[in-house]
């Protein structure tokens, strides 16, 4: 047991190693790991940063490799830091923790660092959507901000793939619980066996964001998760107006520490002034259009019928095959990958770019 008496007011370095207290598993191959520092020393960084650890691995060149892990834990609560971690099925890192690390070992760390966090925001309202593991920055965004009594407005999406590998569920449920200003929506792909599942199910679109966060437009966004999840969320907000100036993200392979090292993103985003023209090859009719006009309005522009029903994205009756060019489509379900991977479309919400050709 670690006495009060043995903390003191310095502040950890990262040339100190840090030192295993508990070990909690989350779920399958994931867990939570807490550290203290051997001198006392308190830690101190912005909530959603990440630490890099020096994990053995005798298999590697060096005896080592290092691993990125976001901190989960809160820097309102300083004598610990805390990184949960997930392994993946060609882990080295992350699995030698899981079948190895113990309270009382050891490890060196390089750290506190990254610019993924509301720790300085003047924002007053946030939507934080993550995908699996991508739920950790959130976590210790809202402990930190519930810690210091702030007034919350937050909406907290998080994605998985079923109900059981919610991480922190019954963590962020109880703090939800006390506050009305902590809403928490998950999506799951699937319900776990014989337990039945009334939430959202299906991929995060367009649709669930207008029904979890109606004032989307409002809020601060902060997303993290997989690359295809990220880019779903980037498009989702895009297609509906939203500032993306009010957008941050940080993905699970590249936190950056500095500002000149964030990536560009080079989203596809349909633009008005950009000239577009769609070849209707079985009426034989070419239509000029803009970027932004979707190749339904395109079509009923010529005189031509595409039957259609939601015009969402969502009901699949104006799916049709595009035979040359690209769109740019953001759909909500309505079409299934391997429709999309055979050349299909949803012609309501799909933007031309450049030159397209479609069978109509």
């Amino acid at each position: 047991m670690i006495s009060s008496s043995s903390f003191s007011s310095a502040l950890w370095q990262d040339n100190e190693m840090l030192e295993c207290v508990s070990v909690v598993p989350e779920m399958a191959d994931t867990a939570s790991f807490s550290f203290r520092s051997p001198s006392g020393a308190q830690f101190s960084y912005d909530p959603g940063q990440f630490l890099t650890l020096e994990i053995p691995a005798p298999e590697q060149p060096g005896g080592v490799v290092h691993r990125t892990y976001t901190i989960s834990s809160s820097p309102s609560r300083p004598r610990t830091i805390t990184i949960t971690a997930k392994a993946q099925t060609d882990s080295i890192g992350t699995r030698w923790m899981l079948d190895n690390l113990k309270p009382g070992m050891r490890l060196k760390a390089i750290g506190p660092a990254g610019l993924f966090s509301n720790a300085h925001s003047q924002a007053e309202k946030f939507l934080f959507l993550s995908a699996g593991s991508g739920i950790t920055p959130m976590m210790s965004m809202t402990t930190c901000m519930w810690d210091e009594g702030r007034d919350l407005d937050v909406v907290f999406i998080n994605c998985a793939k079923r109900p059981s590998e919610i991480i922190y569920r019954q963590r962020l449920e109880q703090m939800a619980s006390r506050t009305s200003g902590l809403d928490l929506k998950f999506v799951v792909e699937e319900p776990d066996p014989f337990r039945p599942w009334t939430g959202y199910q299906g991929f995060f679109n367009q649709l669930m964001l207008g029904l979890m966060a109606p004032d989307y437009l409002e809020r601060e966004v902060y997303c993290c998760g997989p690359e295809p999840f990220m880019t779903a969320v980037r498009e989702a907000l895009v297609g509906l107006g939203f500032d993306m100036e009010n957008y941050h993200q940080e993905s699970f392979g590249a936190p950056v520490e500095t500002v000149a090292e964030q990536p560009e993103l080079d989203d596809v985003i349909p633009d008005d002034d950009s000239k577009a023209e769609i070849t209707f090859s079985s009426s034989g009719v070419t239509a000029k259009v803009v970027e932004t006009d979707t190749v339904l309005a395109a079509a009923r522009s010529v005189g031509l019928n595409i039957p259609s029903g939601c015009t969402f994205g969502v009901c699949g009756t104006c799916k049709i095959k595009k035979t040359e060019g690209e769109v740019h489509m953001v759909h909500n379900g309505g079409i299934s990958e391997d429709d999309i991977e055979a050349g299909y479309i949803l012609a309501c919400c799909s933007n031309p770019i450049g030159k397209v050709t479609v069978d109509v």
